[in-house]
């Protein structure tokens, strides 16, 4: 990973930070009740979007998820869901960036309602 990259998503991860103790489950709320996408599909999940291509993905990740005030809440959902097996684009990013993403937003520390293994507690 380059260095502009890799300092990209660092700010990322500590972005995301403020959402710490939010509940997984309100995540999952806010991001149903307002994210752009859910309106567009009427379900829990958006259409499957990807071309399978990085660059391809990464645009239509940014068109896609422009102007949805709840992009930040998407990825941390996203990432508390699935982790390094993330795919799809949630939170403006295509799969690739949520999979480096991933460890830097892991090494932040715990989240609301995670196992100490990094699992979801029930």
């Amino acid at each position: 990973m380059n260095p502009d990259d890799e300092k990209r998503l660092m700010e990322i991860a500590a972005r995301l930070d403020r959402l710490r103790n939010v509940p997984t489950s309100v995540l999952a709320d806010i991001v149903r009740w307002n994210g752009l996408c859910m309106w567009a599909y009427g379900d829990d999940d958006p259409a499957d979007l990807l071309t399978g291509f990085d660059t391809p993905d990464r645009e239509l990740a940014l068109r896609y998820c422009a102007g949805c005030p709840v992009q930040d809440e998407c990825l941390e959902w996203e990432l508390r869901l699935h982790g390094a097996e993330t795919v799809g684009i949630w939170g403006a990013m295509p799969e690739d960036d949520r999979r480096a993403l991933y460890p830097l937003w892991r090494a932040r520390g715990e989240r609301s309602g995670e196992r100490p293994d990094g699992g979801e507690s029930g």
